[in-house]
């Protein structure tokens, strides 16, 4: 049979997206082959920012900028045919590879035979086969490290969890993605949940659980209607409950709901919510692989991990192992937004350097502005300038430059953004979500946001850099958990990186990407001026008056410094000073 997966690649083509829906569904019918040919609406095809886009199997052919006028020539030329259609195929050649995102975009997410037909369920049948202890050597020569964000190695935990003993053990899959732009496992969630729910199980057999828990955040309704979708087909194909597929290994899965508190992606605050509690971190150890949720071992992998867990079973630990770069193996899937062309999510191995993510995969930087650096990991990630673009990615490479790898945020920073405006807009993002447990970062990361407004209200004082220096390290030392310890992260690699902005700020009173209102002053260059109006018109205080033939000029006293006339103006006549 064949099938066609369409997706809006633009993310608000509803309309047209419905529209070609029907038509081809109706043309396919008209030709004789609406029985043989299942047309399904899909979440990632791995295109972004193409209009609406087609994968066509089995050839595999993708088409973009897709319209009503092209479905005849579709239709009769590849699904009647096997012939492609040169003028609407993509080709770029890139350097991703799909583990994780492996049939995102190529199986319907709420279909259980098609995860079938992708080997679906052969890694537990596998697994089952070997027993625990190889399952975990397995785990162990694949080199996975946990994809949530601090890289701890998966064989290890599990290994912890199933040499503890107790009647009742758990396995929870942390589905809380809290990072600002990061929605990658959202994606793997509502694109393949039943990868993701047999790699829980298959770490469920392995660690000894008999209980599964995804937990994830109630701001994902797509991603719980799939997972739980999911579950309820494998209770009625017998792949959930007792004795599964024969064997003596019983488990069950039941989904619990975040509320979108940012400090429950960290482990203890996630188990105090599960419990019911207030989702505040606990000091460790006792680690939860011992004592974990309502005093039981507790495995938590996020989702990201646990998908890559049954290619691995199928393919061998080994060859997942070849897959990147000593210490830091298989691929890692990436949210890459921020001032590039192509934005969207992108999975590559590890070992690949952050240039050839940024230029050769995401087409480079937007409006052909210089680029100034890229920001990983999230809030608790730091930024990377372009004098280290040829480093590679890995675990222990990013941490040396004073970043992380998170779980897979990658915003690209361009030459007219502020690195104390993107401080502030990390440390601000911290502050609110931290739970407030702990002296370190509560009072620590409110002290540094006052410290940052000040500087970029030019107000900054001499000290101010020596005190954002012992206030991080006092957060990174004796914060209760990963939030707090980490916050500092976005503030001391742009006061590393990118010394001379604060001191601009600082001591000059200027801020040199002129992000900082009250550090910048816009005025009219009356002979360079053509008197277009264009300035006036946008000014959304109605600060700038004039005419074609006086020319324009700006009441500074009404100016609010939005920099809207800057960016409008074509003829460079208004400045920055």
């Amino acid at each position: 049979m064949k099938r066609i997966l369409i997706q809006d690649t633009n993310g608000n083509l509803r309309k047209e997206l419905k529209d070609f829906m029907v038509a081809l569904t109706t043309q396919l019918r008209d030709r004789g082959m609406g029985d043989v040919t299942q047309v399904v609406t899909v979440a990632d095809i791995g295109v972004y920012q193409k209009g609406l886009v087609a994968k066509i199997f089995p050839e595999g052919f993708v088409y973009t900028g897709l319209g009503l006028g092209h479905i005849a020539e579709i239709i009769e030329k590849t699904v009647m045919n096997g012939i492609k259609v040169d003028a609407l195929a993509f080709d770029k050649k890139d350097k991703q590879m799909r583990i994780v995102l492996r049939n995102c975009g190529r199986i319907d997410a709420e279909s259980f035979d098609d995860y079938l037909l992708c080997n679906g369920y052969q890694g537990l049948v596998k697994a089952l086969e070997m027993g625990q202890e190889k399952v975990i050597e397995e785990m162990k020569k694949s080199g996975l490290r946990g994809r949530g964000g601090a890289g701890f190695p998966t064989w290890m935990k599990w290994n912890i969890t199933r040499g503890v003993t107790g009647d009742i053990k758990y396995i929870i899959c942390n589905g809380d993605e809290g990072d600002p732009g990061a929605y990658m496992d959202r994606s793997v969630l509502e694109g393949d949940p039943h990868s993701v729910i047999e790699g829980l199980m298959i770490g469920g057999f392995a660690t000894g659980a008999s209980n599964g828990i995804f937990y994830i955040r109630a701001e994902y309704p797509l991603a719980v209607e799939r997972i739980q979708k999911a579950i309820d087909l494998c209770y009625s194909k017998g792949l959930l409950g007792k004795n599964i597929l024969g064997s003596s290994f019983n488990f069950d899965i039941e989904i619990r709901l975040g509320a979108g508190a940012f400090v429950c992606g960290e482990e203890t605050a996630l188990i105090a919510s599960i419990e019911g509690l207030r989702g505040y971190p606990r000091p460790r150890p006792p680690f939860p692989s011992v004592k974990g949720l309502w005093g039981r071992p507790t495995v938590i992998n996020n989702v990201e991990t646990l998908a890559n867990i049954p290619y691995i079973l199928l393919h061998g630990g080994e060859s997942f192992g070849k897959i990147g770069i000593e210490g830091s193996t298989g691929t890692k899937v990436f949210a890459l937004t921020g001032k590039v062309r192509n934005s969207g999510l992108v999975e590559v191995p590890m070992g690949i350097t952050l240039r050839e993510i940024v230029f050769d995969i995401g087409g480079g930087v937007l409006n052909n502005r210089g680029i100034k650096a890229i920001q990983t990991g999230g809030p608790s990630g730091g930024v990377i300038p372009e004098q280290f673009f040829d480093t590679p990615v890995g675990y222990e490479s990013l941490q040396k430059l004073g970043s992380i790898m998170g779980s897979g945020g990658m915003i690209v920073l361009d030459e007219n953004d502020c690195m104390i405006d993107i401080s502030k807009f990390y440390l601000g993002f911290c502050v609110d979500e931290s739970c407030g447990k702990c002296a370190p970062c509560r009072i620590g990361g409110t002290q540094m946001l006052a410290i940052l407004t000040r500087i970029s209200e030019g107000k900054g004082e001499a000290d101010d850099l020596k005190q954002l220096n012992e206030i991080s390290v006092a957060m990174q030392k004796a914060s209760l958990c990963g939030l707090g310890q980490t916050a500092p992260n976005p503030v001391v690699s742009t006061m590393k990186y990118f010394a001379d902005e604060y001191k601009a700020h600082i001591f000059d009173k200027k801020c040199p990407s002129g992000k900082c209102a009250s550090l910048v002053s816009y005025s009219i260059l009356k002979e360079k001026c053509t008197g277009c109006g264009m300035c006036a018109r946008i000014c959304p205080v109605s600060a700038i008056s004039g005419s074609r033939a006086d020319k324009y000029t700006i009441d500074k006293a009404k100016c609010i410094s939005c920099g809207q006339c800057f960016d409008v103006c074509k003829f460079g006549a208004v400045v920055r000073e």
